[in-house]
């Protein structure tokens, strides 16, 4: 059987609107909810997923938890909570993630996964794989504040959702 799945494109062109994407996408989002971050250093991972938390009315600031690991930002307006993970520098496979317990603070949170992939997509078959791609070339009008964000909605939790209205 096919997993259902959606996907969508955005130009972003600045942090501010990177940000705003990221608002605008957590009114999507609900416990339970895994998002996976893909693209370089610097793509704006952090600068989504901090969007994210203040769309979710989570506390704290939302800063990279490359250092930490992962990081739980309590939801302030009786929603759920951010759990904000940097896999970077995990090695490979679940069996690494499994010591952070994301399976479960999963079915009450939003877990926001920065670099999970081929670590965390064993955690559900339903996920939204946000990829983060610089626009680069060589026209004059080339800012390097641009970016592509494709949003790939996995498995059934998606396949209902307009992902092109954000």
């Amino acid at each position: 059987m096919d997993t259902p799945h959606i996907q969508a494109t955005v130009e972003v062109d600045s942090p501010e609107r990177m940000q705003e994407l990221g608002r605008r996408l957590a009114k999507l989002l609900r416990p339970g909810d895994l998002v996976m971050l893909t693209g370089e250093l610097g793509a704006g991972k952090t600068t989504l997923t901090r969007g994210l938390g203040e769309g979710l009315g989570v506390r704290g600031a939302v800063t990279s938890p490359t250092f930490v690991i992962a990081r739980v930002h309590p939801s302030l307006v009786d929603g759920p909570p951010l759990v904000h993970v940097d896999a970077y520098r995990l090695g490979g496979g679940l069996d690494e993630m499994e010591d952070l317990d994301l399976d479960v603070s999963l079915p009450e949170s939003v877990v926001v996964v920065e670099w999970g992939d081929g670590k965390v997509e064993e955690l559900t078959d339903d996920r939204l794989h946000v990829l983060i791609h610089r626009v680069v070339g060589d026209a004059v009008d080339t800012v390097d504040d641009r970016r592509t964000v494709v949003l790939n909605g996995i498995g059934g939790r998606w396949a209902d959702e307009d992902l092109s209205l954000i």
